[in-house]
């Protein structure tokens, strides 16, 4: 009998990295060769493409894949009618939520986006940028840019640029001024509609978008395992703020209990010394590998 397999686009380029690692922690293999735009992968049932994330989505669309992973900005740029299965704002890496913004130079007569009638934008985003100020009757000329965008202002070939950020100081350094954010984005796992609708691949696709989120989730989580006295096991419960209600079961013996639970990473360091000073011993914190919560579906 033939395995069923469904077609998974690897971002190329600046998510790849990230993206392998991400597969990794959720508990898939994958390997790329420089001279192969098909990885390998542990997993019979999946068959992966490495392909620009700027094109991802056409390629989903059309059924070339059945899933792969790209932002939502090149989803509107391209038009693409896709199903969204789950947000990945990857954590501790270069795939954060970032923001397309209207720039100018510090010196620019222009203030707001209504200003930009007339004039010439630079950009990479070229027809969500055309829809934009479309939909709000400014005439303007958006070029493609090939690279360099900041630059392009900078030297006076264009009047404005719309370029990705995630904190704007890369902007600030080229002596550029924000006027205004067009579109919030982060990366998407989406999937062909017709793929969704076949039970087999809509399947496999849920248990990806599963275990990748799982994933995402550890990456922010720590597991703490202690041992606290009997009598003090309120003043305990009250002091973790744990992801549900801490696991607790009586040690053999003895008038002392194991409490186990899930807390966010960030506030270990400040957890870890108030349950000691309560009275918790033999704080053990470890990491995770996955944290599925059937709210992020």
């Amino acid at each position: 009998m033939t395995t069923r397999q469904i077609k998974l686009g690897i971002p190329k380029g600046s998510l790849e990295n990230a993206t392998i690692d991400l597969f990794n922690k959720a508990g898939w293999k994958i390997s790329v060769s420089s001279r192969n735009y098909f990885p390998l992968i542990d997993d019979n049932e999946i068959v992966c493409s490495l392909v620009r994330a700027q094109e991802m989505a056409r390629y989903i669309e059309s059924g070339v894949l059945d899933m792969g992973l790209t932002g939502l900005d090149w989803i509107l740029e391209n038009n693409a009618d896709v199903a969204i299965v789950t947000d990945l704002v990857y954590s501790k890496s270069s795939t954060k939520k970032a923001r397309w913004v209207l720039a100018v130079p510090a010196e620019s007569p222009i203030r707001t986006i209504h200003d930009c009638a007339g004039k010439v934008i630079s950009t990479e985003l070229v027809n969500f940028t055309m829809r934009y100020f479309k939909e709000r009757n400014i005439p303007v000329k958006v070029e493609f840019s090939w690279g360099a965008t900041e630059a392009k202002v900078v030297e006076g070939l264009v009047d404005a640029i719309v370029e990705v950020t995630e904190t704007g100081s890369t902007m600030q350094a080229h002596g550029l001024r924000i006027i205004e954010t067009l579109l919030e984005t982060n990366t998407k796992l989406a999937a062909n509609k017709k793929s969704t609708e076949d039970e087999w691949k809509r399947n496999k696709i849920m248990q990806v978008a599963q275990l990748l989120q799982g994933a995402l989730n550890a990456g922010k989580m720590v597991g703490l395992k202690m041992n606290v006295p009997k009598q003090i096991l309120g003043r305990v419960v009250e002091a973790i703020p744990s992801l549900t209600s801490p696991t607790i079961a009586q040690l053999y013996n003895s008038d002392w209990l194991s409490v186990e639970t899930v807390i966010d990473e960030s506030i270990a360091r400040e957890v870890i010394p108030q349950l000691l000073h309560i009275g918790a011993d033999g704080i053990i914190e470890y990491p995770l590998n996955k944290v599925v919560n059937k709210k992020d579906f």
